[in-house]
């Protein structure tokens, strides 16, 4: 092997390892975007090479809060946008979403209950 094919291997990787960054560092910021205060931070992820395979930002996922139902709805949208706000969301993007989606529904179906209680004693 001379050194002109060792050379155009590095730069070879050296693109790679631009390209794979700047591919997930625009996924991860959308993430990040979308989530605002309820969004962590980005994180890439590097295999033992220094070639970029992946990234996360941590979300804070709603609980339901039974005193606000309407802030866990609330929170809940911004965790769904968050998800799938890259255009290309992961399988754990879509995870995400349908546990957030999960949450929304049980604050929805307790405001719902709380609006019927509050419309019998009126």
């Amino acid at each position: 092997m001379n050194f002109m094919n060792i050379s155009a291997i590095r730069n070879q990787q050296k693109t790679l390892i631009s390209e794979n960054y700047q591919k997930i560092l625009t996924h991860e910021k959308a993430h990040k975007r979308a989530g605002g205060a309820l969004a962590g931070a980005i994180v890439i992820e590097k295999n033992a090479q220094g070639i970029p395979v992946g990234g996360h930002v941590s979300i804070k996922m709603p609980v339901l809060n039974p005193k606000n139902p309407q802030k866990t709805i609330n929170n809940a949208n911004t965790v769904i946008n968050s998800a799938m706000a890259p255009s290309d969301p992961s399988k754990q993007d879509y995870r995400v979403a349908s546990q957030a989606k999960t949450v929304k529904a049980q604050a929805i179906n307790l405001q719902n209950r709380q609006k019927k209680k509050v419309d019998y004693y009126a």
